[in-house]
């Protein structure tokens, strides 16, 4: 049976006796009270093994007290609950010192293990100066999932571990590792981030560990790469699964060695960084295509935390609503709100665009509309523009085609099909120079010819997403991105 003398501080007596008696019947010996003045004499009187306390109490905010208790006993573990459960509050309860915060409500024997493993494992965390807030962070929100991520990130703070964010497209995951840094221990340092789908395949290992003069033809002068600007800071590697196979191989022996070589260069060069990864790709299918290396996951995968989309948290709409709004205004767009109604309907979008396309609505509809209260009807507009050209679906021999592709025959797409396609092209062609031969180029000609509607619908089947285009048709973004360039693309309407 577990032993210990509980402090319990909390201005709602019923909390008090739930709390009191869950630590009663696990063996622990509790006392309970409604102010922090009582707790504070008591902690100064030498009483209790852990603390339990409220944030808000009637006499003195915890977070006032929490200093004062840690410089008088630092050994005291200390578990801060509280229903402003936001991601400041969590920050705020490791700042000043806590061992661990339970937004409320809680499950009662969640707070027991707690408890437990405090008790078995006293530690101290010294409070550090607090940072500026970062603007524009999307860490909003009461849902249980956002809880879970404050919490998470509240423990991280002051380590070095390495972190894989993973999530969809638009739920944050650079402003994440950012807050990772600006709250960490790290913050002094800089925050340098790479984004591996945005670089060119051939340079990437020159922008990450840099290169010397004359180590490749442009090369006129030695450059610092993203782990020496990074030093002392967060080096964020962000899209992971788009990183060449020659680059991941060069950032395993910096990760299990510590030290890396330039591009030409000799000298290994020690690094102090601390890495933060993010991808919105199954990192383990990628190892099973071999695209990616299992002993360098293993090695990012320190601590993995999934951001969840928009649409597995809706009850946070309205707050982020509000945040938007707020931050449009501190732009210099009017301020406006939004009615119970316009909530209902946001919240039961599907957010395919999460975050950014939260954020992005909200911007248009506070630059664009004259209304201090936004509507439902506003909001349907809105959201029905968004979505009035369903994507189309593209695969191949194994499911449908796209929609109005020339390649497409009653819905499916198959070899045969492409095959007469090609042979579609190759006779006009022939029969455009009568008897004499095509001139000299042809394989490039009908390539073209293939290619220009095949991207072109795949691009309308996204709405002009090129990243989620080259997905569709299992291309690297920047051969997509040069493909459209050069065949100058326009988009193709898709079929309904």
């Amino acid at each position: 049976m577990a032993t210990g003398h509980i402090l319990v501080a909390d201005d709602d007596a019923a909390i008090r006796t739930v709390i009191s008696q869950a630590l009663a019947r696990a063996g622990y010996e509790a006392r309970v009270t409604g102010t922090a003045a009582t707790l504070w004499r008591w902690v100064q009187e030498g009483e209790g093994d852990l603390v339990i306390t409220d944030v808000v109490m009637p006499d003195e905010n915890a977070f006032e007290l929490l200093p004062r208790i840690k410089k008088l006993r630092p050994e005291l573990p200390i578990i801060v609950m509280s229903a402003q459960n936001t991601f400041m509050t969590a920050i705020k309860a490791s700042e000043r010192g806590a061992y661990d915060y339970l937004p409320k409500p809680f499950d009662l024997k969640e707070l027991i293990a707690i408890v437990g493993r405090a008790l078995s494992e006293p530690r101290k965390r010294p409070a550090r100066e607090k940072p500026e807030e970062i603007d524009g962070m999307p860490l909003v929100g009461r849902s249980p999932a956002m809880q879970e991520i404050y919490r998470t990130l509240a423990r991280l703070m002051q380590t070095d571990l390495t972190v894989m964010i993973t999530g969809e497209s638009g739920t944050g995951k650079e402003l994440v590792a950012r807050a990772l840094h600006d709250y960490g221990k790290r913050a002094k340092g800089p925050f340098v981030a790479i984004n591996m789908a945005a670089i060119p395949r051939d340079l990437i290992e020159s922008e990450l560990f840099g290169h010397e003069r004359g180590a490749f033809t442009g090369a006129n002068a030695r450059s610092a790469g993203r782990f020496e600007q990074a030093e002392g800071g967060t080096l964020f590697l962000d899209e992971i699964g788009d990183m060449p196979m020659e680059a991941q191989t060069r950032l395993l022996r910096v990760l299990q060695q510590g030290e890396y070589t330039t591009v030409g260069g000799r000298t290994p060069i020690k690094t102090n960084v601390r890495i933060v990864a993010a991808t919105n790709k199954d990192q383990r299918i990628l190892i099973q295509q071999g695209l990616f290396r299992e002993d360098l996951f293993f090695r990012l995968n320190v601590v993995p935390l999934r951001l969840p989309p928009l649409r597995e948290r809706s009850e946070d709409v309205p707050d982020l609503v509000r945040h938007f709004f707020t931050l449009a205004a501190s732009e210099g767009l009017p301020l406006k709100s939004m009615d119970n109604a316009a909530l209902e309907r946001m919240k039961k979008h599907r957010w395919p665009g999460n975050i950014r396309e939260l954020e992005n609505l909200i911007r248009r509809l506070a630059a664009l509309y004259p209304q201090e209260v936004i509507g439902e009807a506003l909001v349907e507009a809105e959201l029905g523009f968004e979505s009035q050209s369903p994507p189309a679906t593209i695969k191949s021999a194994q499911g449908p085609a796209i929609s109005g592709s020339p390649l497409s025959t009653n819905g499916q797409t198959d070899d045969s099909s492409l095959s007469l396609s090609v042979e579609h092209h190759l006779a006009r062609i022939f029969r455009e120079h009568g008897e004499r031969l095509p001139p000299p180029g042809l394989y490039h000609r009908i390539l073209r010819e293939v290619e220009y509607p095949l991207i072109s619908v795949a691009l309308a089947a996204t709405r002009g997403n090129q990243i989620k285009a080259a997905e569709l048709l299992g291309l690297n973004r920047n051969t997509l991105r040069k493909k459209v360039r050069d065949l100058d693309v326009r988009l193709m309407r898709t079929s309904r």
